[in-house]
């Protein structure tokens, strides 16, 4: 079934299904545990439409293909056009929040980084980002000091908190919009802390958010 943006409730949110703009290395913890230099700027890449899949329902990990690790991220829904944008601008075309996985094939992007090629085999393939019901902006109170959490088979593997970003949720969405044209229904991902780690089938997640809303999922 075509993926359809909507509410933590399952309603749907009338906003037609963009692009997933994505986010690397905007947690040091993170950084440093790939052993990758910290960047100048915010470093990009992108997902299609084809790689959104409800995250509330068992989504599938691709075999064959060597580890699949999770990185947890916070995700916006963006409801306005925006290109050049301050970070004002930014805040006010933010609809919603989520939680996604940026689904990883680590030993291809790992092959794919020594020969100095792009990582979108490793991170764009269909299914690669399993996403949560939205949850309106009016419930987060402070952009800087979002907590979320992931835990895989009831052990703690990933906690983070939007304070620790290298670059803010509205200085985030303000430099993409210099780079691209951001339209209404498109989702940026903003990043993940420390602790990614390989997915197994049959693993049972937890996912939570402001340390009040869960989400419980599993892969297979």
């Amino acid at each position: 079934m075509k993926y359809r943006h909507h509410w933590l409730s399952g309603d749907r949110i009338d906003l037609p299904t963009g692009k997933v703009v994505c986010v690397g290395r905007n947690y040091v913890e993170h950084i440093h545990e790939l052993n990758n230099p910290l960047p100048d700027d915010p470093v990009l890449f992108m997902k299609p439409a084809t790689a959104l899949v409800p995250l509330e329902v068992p989504f599938s990990i691709p075999k064959g293909r060597g580890s699949v690790h999770h990185e947890t991220e916070v995700a916006l829904l963006i409801d306005k056009r925006l290109k050049q944008a301050s970070e004002n601008e930014s805040i006010d075309a933010i609809r919603a929040f989520a939680l996604a996985l940026d689904l990883t094939l680590r030993d291809v992007q790992t092959q794919l980084k020594a020969k100095s090629l792009p990582w979108e085999t490793a991170k764009a393939f269909d299914g690669s980002c399993p996403i949560s019901g939205f949850i309106a902006k009016e419930h987060f109170h402070d952009l800087e000091d979002i907590s979320f959490n992931l835990k895989v088979n009831n052990e703690m593997r990933q906690k983070g908190n939007s304070s620790h970003m290298l670059t803010s949720i509205q200085g985030l969405i303000s430099y993409i919009s210099r780079h691209f044209t951001l339209e209404p229904g498109d989702i940026i991902l903003t990043g993940t802390p420390a602790g990614v780690g390989p997915l197994e089938k049959g693993d049972q997640l937890e996912l939570s958010i402001l340390d009040r809303i869960n989400i419980q999922t599993s892969c297979y």
